[in-house]
């Protein structure tokens, strides 16, 4: 009687699992690529991710009695689900536009947003308990914390929800230097972002 085979039953299965993240992994970030416009580097993604679930796919069915290799094809999924979501937001790529509506006085969180160099459009609406105060701006996704906390400081009660948008065309945007700002150039989309 031979002794464990620690490839097949250990080693196999967390190679199987990691691989599997990593294509998952360019699997979500392609998709979320996609949906930003960066037409580039979608089919490169797209090329090893295919490339990795191909070679992974064909270790598995090799090995189909083993049933660790499913948990590890399991694992690495749902791992690479959330480190594609991860890295993502880490990268905070896009645009959000968001809507603040309220009906406090807003003159010092309309300076503060002067101030912090975001541009506003503010429209007189009627909401459902009187006159209201809509605010709009959109901003780098990786602003929105600082617009959250100028909101909190300035006008705490106002009502505000933010919208993924893919595109814009003129407007004053903040000035400050984005720490990804090497994406723009090294993934440019196919509406010269």
């Amino acid at each position: 009687m031979g002794g464990f085979d620690y490839y097949s039953w250990v080693i196999l299965p967390v190679l199987i699992a990691l691989s599997r993240m990593c294509d998952v992994t360019l699997g979500t970030l392609r998709h979320i690529f996609m949906a930003k416009g960066f037409k580039r580097l979608v089919p490169v993604l797209g090329f090893f991710e295919v490339l990795i679930w191909l070679i992974v796919i064909s270790k598995v069915m090799q090995h189909l009695n083993n049933w660790m290799c499913y948990i590890g094809w399991s694992a690495g999924y749902a791992c690479g689900t959330i480190l594609g979501m991860k890295i993502e937001e880490k990268l905070a790529l896009g645009l959000q536009v968001i809507r603040i509506i309220t009906n406090q006085g807003c003159d010092d969180f309309i300076k503060a947003m002067h101030d912090a160099h975001h541009g506003i459009t503010i429209v007189d609406a009627q909401g459902a308990k009187g006159p209201v105060k809509m605010i709009f701006t959109v901003v780098q996704r990786k602003e929105v914390k600082e617009i959250e906390s100028i909101i909190a400081r300035y006008n705490p009660t106002a009502f505000y929800s933010l919208e993924e948008i893919k595109n814009v065309s003129q407007g004053v945007f903040s000035t400050g230097n984005s720490k990804y700002s090497f994406l723009k150039e090294l993934l440019p989309s196919g509406k010269g972002r």
